[in-house]
């Protein structure tokens, strides 16, 4: 799959999730998930760990610029979804090591997954919340002592990119950062309903519901200034 630049960031525009999976299965590495806020506020580290795996459009913004950049083909795939397709499809003859959320979060996704995937298996599991450094190490080791095929860490961006990071470092898999995707497995937390999200303004459903995320959404003007006049 040809990658595109967008500012600095290497996207890979894929038309489908299926060749997303399939062209991280091959290659190895960590899916970024890349949309309006994580462009406009990456650090010189950030992209640099993006470029160096693979990130991918999580939202329309990115999408329209892809698409400018000429990968016509570019579709929207959204992280809550992409790491369900994963298991899906690859469950029955996959490992998976499970990382993030809040104790209880975190317990009710692997057990929802036993249930939802029968024979799934899961050889490590552990919630997000680190008290230390060491804590920290003893994760990276068990990973690479277990050798899973795909690990998901769910603790917000960027700090989960650069944990997998360092996961990577010692065991090759596919990673990828899920956010607050275990609160929407569980029912914790609920995305936009359909017409919101097939018309791209998922992100202004959820300013409505919570006006506080004015603050972080500013960025969204900054990113449609660049649309406009085609920065990328």
């Amino acid at each position: 799959m040809d990658s595109v630049d967008l500012r600095g960031i290497r996207i890979y525009p894929a038309s489908e999730p299926e060749e997303l999976i399939d062209f991280a299965v091959a290659r190895k590495g960590i899916l970024v998930a890349v949309n309006a806020e994580k462009m406009a506020k990456a650090t010189p580290e950030l992209k640099s760990l993006i470029n160096d795996n693979i990130g991918y459009c999580d939202g329309s913004g990115v999408v329209i610029a892809a698409r400018q950049a000429g990968a016509m083909n570019a579709r929207k795939i959204a992280g809550c979804e992409l790491w369900l397709e994963i298991i899906r499809r690859k469950y029955t003859d996959s490992t998976f090591y499970i990382v993030g959320g809040r104790p209880d979060v975190f317990a009710a996704t692997v057990k929802r997954l036993g249930e939802d995937f029968p024979g799934i298996r899961i050889v490590g599991a552990r919630d997000g919340y680190f008290k230390t450094d060491d804590e920290r190490m003893a994760l990276i080791d068990d990973i690479a002592e277990k050798r899973p095929d795909f690990v998901f860490v769910a603790m917000g961006s960027p700090k989960q990119e650069f944990l997998m990071a360092d996961m990577l470092k010692r065991h090759k898999a596919v990673y990828q950062g899920l956010g607050g995707s275990f609160d929407v497995y569980t029912g914790r937390a609920k995305r936009a309903p359909k017409w919101w999200i097939e018309h791209n303004a998922e992100f202004m459903y959820r300013l409505l519901c919570q006006p506080s995320r004015i603050k972080r959404d500013w960025v969204r003007i900054r990113f449609a200034w660049w649309l406009l006049f085609k920065k990328f």
